[in-house]
C-alpha cells in the first residue's frame, strides 16, 4: 500500500509539527481529513524564508511545497490511523508567498502535487488551486493544506 510506496520512494513522513497558534493539524469529518495549513517545516525549523521571486528562488519554492505537502500527509495519516488507510488526495490548497511580479505559484505548489501523485498514484489526482499571498505566517514561503478520503 502506501506504507510501502513511501518506502520505495525513500521518503519517511516526518513527525507532526506542532501548531503554531490555536488549532489542530487535522480534523476528520465523516470519512474526509481535512489538514490546517502546513508549513515546510524541517525538524522544527523552516529552511528558508521570505517571497518566492525575491528571497526564494522558484526551485526552492517547488522543494519547500513538497516538504510541506509530506508534513500534510503527516498530518492525515496521524488522524486516519496510518498512511494506508488514505484512499484519496482530494484537493490541495497551495499558497506562496509572492514577490510583486512573481506569477509562477502553480509550478511551486506542483511540488506538492508531484509528491502526492509519487505517492498515492491514481488516488494522488487531485483537484487544486495554487494562490499567491503577500506574507504568510512566520514568514514561510509556502503553506500546504490537503483533503483527503479515507476507508470506511
Amino acid at each position: 500500500m502506501h506504507s510501502e510506496r513511501l518506502k520505495e520512494l525513500g521518503i519517511e513522513l516526518p513527525p507532526v509539527a506542532a501548531p503554531v497558534a490555536a488549532y489542530v493539524p487535522a480534523v476528520k469529518s465523516g470519512d474526509h481529513i481535512y489538514t490546517s495549513g502546513q508549513l515546510p517545516f524541517v525538524d522544527g525549523s523552516l529552511p528558508a524564508t521570505g517571497q518566492v521571486g525575491a528571497e526564494v528562488t522558484p526551485e526552492q519554492g517547488y522543494d519547500l511545497a513538497r516538504i510541506a505537502a509530506l508534513n500534510a500527509v503527516a498530518a492525515a495519516a496521524e488522524v486516519a490511523g496510518g498512511v494506508d488507510n488514505i484512499e484519496q488526495i482530494v484537493k490541495v490548497n497551495g499558497f506562496v508567498a509572492s514577490a510583486a511580479d512573481f506569477g509562477g505559484q502553480p509550478g511551486v505548489i506542483n511540488g506538492a502535487s508531484e509528491v502526492l501523485g509519487e505517492i498515492f498514484g491514481d488516488a494522488g489526482v487531485h483537484a487544486r488551486a495554487a494562490v499567491g499571498v503577500a506574507e504568510l505566517p512566520l514568514d514561510a514561503p509556502v503553506e500546504v493544506e490537503i483533503i483527503v478520503r479515507v476507508r470506511g
